[in-house]
Order: C-alpha cells, then sequence, then structure tokens
C-alpha cells in the first residue's frame, strides 16, 4: 500500500478505528521544494570597488570570479545603498534600506523608522521564505543586521542568523573584524577560532571550509534537497590581513601610484566592453594627493599598502575558487544561482594616509611615517589592523567619482556577477540594465518560481520594492524595468530616474570644495533650504555614465522634477528626517538591555563581552577585583580587554600578580607585585587613580596612578602614562579568565587561561567619564 500524505493542518484523510487493524494511517507530509530547484548562493565582498576584480578591468587576479563571469553575466549598472549594513539588509529582504530601518550601520542608530537599526519582522528575509519552500539555509561570514546593544551572551537572539531563517551560522557579528583572531560565532555562541595564526589560520579559507561542511552534510543525506548559502566575506574590510606571500606577488606593481591605476584600469574597462561606449573618467578627486607630489618614503609606504590588498583580494578569490569547486565536483555547481555583489564601493577610511593600527586614528592618536614605514615588512601580518590610504579607494573605484558612504556613483556602483549555467544560456556578456541591491530577491523569487510570502511566522508581510530582472538572462537589448531608485547616506542625497541621476553631496563635492571633513557639517533647515535651492547636480548617466558633466543648469525643469521626485520617494520609505553626521547624531543615548551601572561583575569561562556591552574604563576612577584560589603555582589572566593593537589585562605569572596597559601598540606600562600571591584564596585588585586630565585632541587619555593589592596590601604602583582617549579597541572585547584573541600583552601568550579557581572579577567604576562623540563616530564607522 503506497504512503498517504496530507499537508500539515488539513484533516486527517486516514481512517480512525477502535484498533490499529481496523484503521487506516496518513502522514502529514515533509517540507520538501519544488523537484529540480536550483540551489542558491549569495557571495557578499565587503568594500570593493567597481575597479578592483579582473573582470571589471582591475590588474588584480581573480580568476575564480573572473570564470563566472565568463559563464554567466557581468552586470555594469548594479546599485548598492554605498554603506555596508543598509546594502546587506536590501539583499536579504528586497526592501529599501530605510525601509528596514537601516539607514544607517547598527551602531549609529537613530530613534526613528528608518534609522532605528532593527529589521521588522515583517520585513522577511530570503532565508525566511527560502526556508518555508524546503530549502536548507545557511549564513556564513559578516552578519552585522543585529542591533548592536543585542550581539552580546545576554541577546535578544530573535535578529541573529537563527532567529531570521537561517538554520546554521558561523561568522561574526559586527561589521569587521581581526582576519586572524576574529570574533568567531557558530550559531548562538561565542567561541575560539580553530587555530593560531602561528599555525597558518585565517579567516576566509576557514569560512569557506564551514560552507563547505554546511553544504556537505545536507547532500549526503538529502543530494535532491536544495541550498540558500549567504557566503559573506570579511575580505576586503580592515584589517587588510593576508599572509606575506600573496602581498609579495605584487611587489612593484602599484609603485607608480593611483593616478597610473585609474589610467589603466579605465582604458582596460573601455576596451573590455565593461563600460558603456563614450564614458569618461572622473576627475582627480580634490582630497587625493597627486602621486607625483609624494616624498619617495610615501610612495614606498602607499605601495605597499596596495600591494597588500591586492593579495588579500586575490587569496579571497583562491579561496572562493575552493568553494566553487566543490560545488562542481558534486555536480551542484551548473545547477547553482550565483550571485555575486560587492556591499558598498571601495573604503576611504584609512584616511589620507593610510594607517597601521586604525585604532591609533580612532583616538587622535598621531601615525608618524617613521613609525610606519617601521611596519613596512609586517603589513598584512597579525602584528598590524591596517588600512590603505583613500587615494586607492578613489582608484578602486575607477571610472567613478568618490567612494563608500557617498552617493555619487563610487558610492553605489558596485561589481555584480550572476552565474547559473541550467538557467542562463548567455555567456560572458555584459549587461547595462539598471538594478539595485533590492532587486536580487524578487530576482530569486522569479527564478525559483515563488510567490512572496503573505505571512512568516504569523507576521504578515510588507510588500517587496525591488523588481526582478530575470528577464535581463538572455536579453542584451531588454529594457529596464527598474525606472526610479532613490539614495539617501549621511544626508547626501541622490535619484536616479530613466537615466537621468541628480545628486546632492553634503558637506560638498569634497571635502576639500566644502571646507568641512565627514562629520563636522551641520545640516539645518536652513542649510538644507540653501542645498535644495543650489546644491543639487544633474547627469544624464545614460549618456555620461561616470559622472563628469553637470547638466543642471541647461535642464532646470528636469532638476526640479527630479528633487520632488526624491521627496516623494523619501517620505514613501521613510527617509525622513535627514540626519547629518554630527558630534550630537553620534552620542545619541540609546536602548541598552540595562541600565548604566558602577559595578560590573564578570565570570570566567563566558563568552567575550562585546565593545560596546563591557565596561568603560577609560579615564575614570576604577578598580578591578578578582577573587581566587591559587594551588600548585596556578597563573593566567583574569580579566583583559583589547587585544595587541591596545587594551589592558590583570593576570598572574611566576608567581607575581601583573598588570599591563597596552598603549595604541606602542607601549606596554607593566607594573608587577614586589610579593607573590598566596597560595590560597586571596583577593587580587588593581586601582587606576586619574593623575591628570585627558588631552583628547593630542590623542592622551586620562594619565594615572595604576596600584596593586593582595588581600588589601599595596605590592606595587607605577606611573601609566599615557592612556587610550576614547576607544579601548576594536572588536576584541572583554574576556574573563583568558586572553581569548591577540595578546593583549607580549609577556605572554593567549589565550592564558587562569589555571587556579577564579571565582569572579569585579569592576568598579566612578567618576565622570570623558566622552568624544566624533571618536565614538569614527569607532562605528570602523565597522562597517
Amino acid at each position: 500500500m503506497s504512503l498517504k500524505e496530507y499537508k500539515p493542518g488539513r484533516p486527517f484523510p486516514g481512517t480512525i478505528g477502535r484498533t490499529w487493524e481496523q484503521s487506516s494511517p496518513a502522514w502529514p507530509s515533509p517540507l520538501r521544494s519544488k523537484p529540480g530547484a536550483p540551489n542558491v548562493l549569495f557571495i557578499i565582498l565587503d568594500d570593493t570597488g567597481f575597479g578592483h576584480l579582473g573582470c571589471y578591468g582591475s590588474p588584480i587576479r581573480t580568476p575564480n570570479l573572473d570564470r563566472l563571469a565568463r559563464g554567466g553575466l557581468l552586470y555594469n549598472n548594479m546599485h548598492t545603498t554605498a554603506l555596508c549594513s543598509p546594502t546587506r539588509s536590501c539583499v536579504l529582504t528586497g526592501r529599501n534600506h530605510h525601509s528596514n530601518g537601516m539607514g544607517t550601520i547598527t551602531e549609529t542608530s537613530l530613534g526613528y523608522p528608518g534609522y532605528n537599526g532593527t529589521i521588522p519582522f515583517e520585513n522577511g528575509l530570503l532565508s525566511e521564505m527560502l526556508m518555508e519552500a524546503g530549502y536548507n539555509t545557511y549564513a556564513v561570514g559578516k552578519w552585522h543586521l543585529t542591533p548592536a546593544e543585542q550581539t552580546s551572551a545576554a541577546g535578544p537572539y530573535s535578529r541573529w542568523p537563527l532567529g531570521r531563517g537561517f538554520e546554521r551560522f558561523y561568522g561574526f557579528l559586527g561589521g569587521d573584524t581581526n582576519q586572524y583572531y576574529p570574533d568567531l560565532i557558530h550559531d548562538n555562541h561565542a567561541i575560539r577560532a580553530p587555530a593560531t595564526p602561528e599555525e597558518g589560520y585565517h579567516l576566509t579559507p576557514d569560512l569557506v571550509d564551514k560552507a563547505i561542511d554546511c553544504i556537505a552534510d545536507t547532500k549526503q543525506v538529502a543530494p535532491d534537497k536544495p541550498f540558500f548559502l549567504y557566503f559573506a566575506t570579511g575580505a576586503m574590510h580592515a584589517p587588510h590581513h593576508v599572509p606575506k606571500e600573496w602581498a609579495d606577488r605584487y611587489q612593484g606593481a602599484f609603485d607608480d601610484g593611483w593616478d597610473a591605476y585609474r589610467q589603466r584600469v579605465f582604458q582596460k574597462q573601455l576596451e573590455m566592453g565593461v563600460l558603456p561606449e563614450g564614458t569618461r573618467l572622473s576627475r582627480h578627486d580634490p582630497d587625493v594627493q597627486e602621486w607625483d607630489s609624494l616624498p619617495p618614503e610615501e610612495q614606498r609606504l602607499y605601495a605597499r599598502m596596495m600591494e597588500v590588498f591586492a593579495g588579500f583580494l586575490e587569496h579571497t578569490d583562491h579561496h572562493i575558487g575552493r568553494l566553487l569547486k566543490f560545488l562542481e565536483e558534486t555536480g551542484e555547481l551548473d545547477n547553482t544561482l550565483i550571485m555575486v555583489l560587492s556591499d558598498n564601493g571601495a573604503s576611504a577610511e584609512g584616511g589620507p594616509h593610510g594607517s597601521v593600527n586604525e585604532l591609533k586614528f580612532f583616538n587622535n592618536t598621531p601615525e608618524s611615517l617613521e613609525q610606519n614605514l617601521a611596519a613596512l615588512d609586517d603589513l598584512g601580518g597579525p602584528k598590524h589592523f591596517n588600512h590603505y590610504p583613500w587615494g586607492w579607494a578613489w582608484a578602486g573605484d575607477t571610472p567613478f567619482r568618490r567612494w563608500k558612504r557617498e552617493v555619487y556613483r563610487g558610492g553605489t556602483t558596485d561589481p555584480f556577477l550572476v552565474h547559473w549555467p541550467k538557467g542562463i544560456q548567455a555567456k560572458g556578456e555584459v549587461r547595462m540594465q539598471y538594478a539595485h541591491a533590492i532587486d536580487m530577491v524578487p530576482t530569486v523569487l522569479d527564478c525559483l518560481g515563488l510567490e512572496p510570502l503573505d505571512e512568516i511566522r504569523g507576521v504578515t508581510q510588507s510588500p517587496i520594492e525591488g523588481i526582478s530582472f530575470r528577464h535581463t538572462f538572455n536579453d542584451a537589448n531588454a529594457q529596464s524595468r527598474h525606472h526610479t531608485q532613490y539614495f539617501e547616506m549621511f544626508s547626501t542625497r541622490a535619484i536616479y530616474h530613466d537615466g537621468w541621476r541628480a545628486v546632492c553631496p553634503f558637506p560638498g563635492p569634497s571635502f576639500k570644495e566644502a571646507g568641512q571633513g565627514f562629520g563636522e557639517a551641520t545640516l539645518d533647515e536652513d542649510r538644507l533650504r540653501e542645498l535644495d535651492a543650489n546644491g543639487w547636480e544633474l547627469y544624464r548617466v545614460s549618456e555620461d555614465a561616470s559622472e563628469t558633466k553637470n547638466v543642471a543648469k541647461e535642464n532646470r525643469g528636469k532638476l526640479i522634477e527630479m528633487i520632488a521626485l526624491w521627496y516623494a520617494e523619501a517620505g514613501r520609505y521613510q527617509v525622513l528626517p535627514l540626519a547629518s553626521p554630527t558630534l550630537a547624531v553620534f552620542a545619541l543615548e540609546r536602548p541598552q538591555l540595562t541600565r548604566d551601572r558602577k559595578r560590573y561583575v564578570y565570570r570566567p569561562r563566558t563568552s567575550p563581552t562585546p565593545e560596546n556591552a563591557a565596561v568603560h574604563v577609560l579615564n575614570r576612577p576604577h578598580t578591578i577585583t578578582a577573587e581566587v584560589d591559587l594551588r600548585d603555582g596556578a597563573e593566567g589572566v583574569l580579566l583583559c580587554h583589547g587585544g595587541l593593537t591596545g587594551g589592558y589585562t590583570f593576570f598572574v605569572q611566576d608567581g607575581k600578580l601583573h598588570y599591563v596597559y597596552n598603549f595604541v601598540g606602542e607601549q606596554e606600562f607593566h607594573i608587577e607585585s614586589a610579593v607573590d600571591v598566596p597560595e590560597g584564596r586571596s583577593e587580587l585588585k588593581f586601582e587606576f587613580e586619574p593623575t591628570g586630565k585627558p588631552d583628547l585632541k593630542a590623542g592622551r587619555g586620562a594619565p594615572g596612578l595604576g596600584r596593586l593589592y593582595i588581600d588589601g596590601d599595596l605590592v606595587a604602583q607605577s606611573d601609566i602614562s599615557a592612556t587610550m582617549p576614547l576607544i579601548l579597541s576594536l572588536g576584541e572585547g572583554l574576556t574573563c579568565g583568558r586572553d581569548e584573541s591577540s595578546s593583549v600583552s607580549q609577556r605572554y601568550a593567549a589565550p592564558f587561561e587562569f589555571t587556579g579557581t577564579l571565582y569572579q572579577v569585579t569592576v568598579d567604576v566612578s567618576g565622570e567619564h570623558v566622552r568624544d562623540a566624533k571618536a565614538e563616530q569614527n569607532a562605528a564607522l570602523a565597522k562597517q
């Protein structure tokens, strides 16, 4: 007798008698996908510009991504929001970033619907939709879509990946992470990296390994069950971390500088047909130094920084190639719909001169050329948290203007590849139709023959705002169906409509022309009126793809129409109120799970506490008290916060009590007890007493006197003359009983777990905590 099934929730179709022999069974049918349904793979690169991939004319070797372009389609008119979290929310929901509450990154959320950093449940994710269609769903890599205040072990977990339709997750929740010492989350809990950099560990191959494992686990049990894999690398976001041999492959390749790079890439793009005929190279950016004007030592440093970036990208491509090879070897590649996208243009967050330790930048601590040159041989390795200067970001967005965070096309027009041999007949062709990140979800649903769900887990769903571009797959001449798209990022605005593009830069077309840097300008009503009257530019991008000729004066009527259209879209998608990235905006109080307190208690074997949720000790008196029981020479870390780029650590070693303050990776202030820690139960304490005021402009926090106590007796004291004034660490949070990631001090090797009994560590804080909104803004933006 054949098995009888019925849809769950429907009436039972079998028969029920008084006994089993008198009855006939029927089973709730398992959730199955449509026969032959394709797998779906999103590969999301970070901070990768239009001119970075080999298939887009770059000299950087990306053979595996190039292979996808040759076997599929390359789009030259795909757009993003110009920033990380906002774009990723579009990619996964098919709704605009303000509709998702993601008008900015989660760390800089505002108390308005378009900016609260919380994707509403009525905006279902593709993972939630496809899980209901019988797919396995996996997220691997960068997430950055959970409100920053909800990323600690206290949760809530409802907006972590597993709460939004992904069945498995392996990666990191924030905007960036150390590639050698990552802040890893496996499903819903923090884990330690499986190896060290000394053992050859790097995050990218680890992510690829886990992605392959997820697919293999499913296919060996249910080979016909399709999967949706959201694979988001930490690359190419800073820190630019890559083994030295990869960077060395580009030795000398960029010695002629960013101006020459742009010219070469632009010519290649024209030859390859990546750009429409007649495209012109945009102007030299006023904020970028002329390469030939730089002294030789600066050229040497900046060229090496780009060599490291290039090696990082080729290394990333290589490991993406392993994932593609696995799909090919298992027979899955041809029926996998692959979409590759960068979340925004290349990043200018390294500033005009680049950085070998971004923590210095966010603390206003000067970086001398001599110090940076001394780091040359180690750039890309675990000793530094490096980022290239913004001249390379400008070059990476060739042929467009500007970069990430801004809505000229350099920030919003990004590489986009589609590969699906079973569904696309065309191979190696360029597509010029207009598209946006919100179009990816409806295109996938269209390809799978699925309708958007009316309801997910009892929540009525909002309409999808994107438009499928599946009709372009096999028709290069198909008309664009995405006619209008607004843009807004940090009060810079733009609107596209049928080949026209209006842009209103804020505070100006460049920092030099505006006379104000990022975050220095205030947008009040008077300034907004002035911008609306005189600040908009107009481009006929169907003829001038790189926005080189402002035609606003001769097309005043069209410009007024476009401005009115922007406001209509802004009202439709909850873009208002506009908020300039000023100190007041970034200093806003945001909801926390618990109220700020004076006493924090930490216990061993608990998850690391993220930076935004850990106790703040900068520029204020504080004590750290550990209750321990030492036996048989026990030692190890009691409490630490930060890593090799800066932080503090409180530990026992060789029988003595120690405290080390690591000042931005430059200097360690070490205090050691004059006597041994006794056997048995003890109270071990560190006390910091400020002896001066912080000098925020000079990059110096409050100097102070550090003291060590054992059972109430003073056993050591010493001056700590330099402290971080603003930011303690970039991602490496607070841990109790061990040093979780890179070692805060060179006096031990992480994790240096405490081998005695550690009951708890209490941190008491008092006095006014010196806050600097500009630095908090910069630190948050480092996580994009």
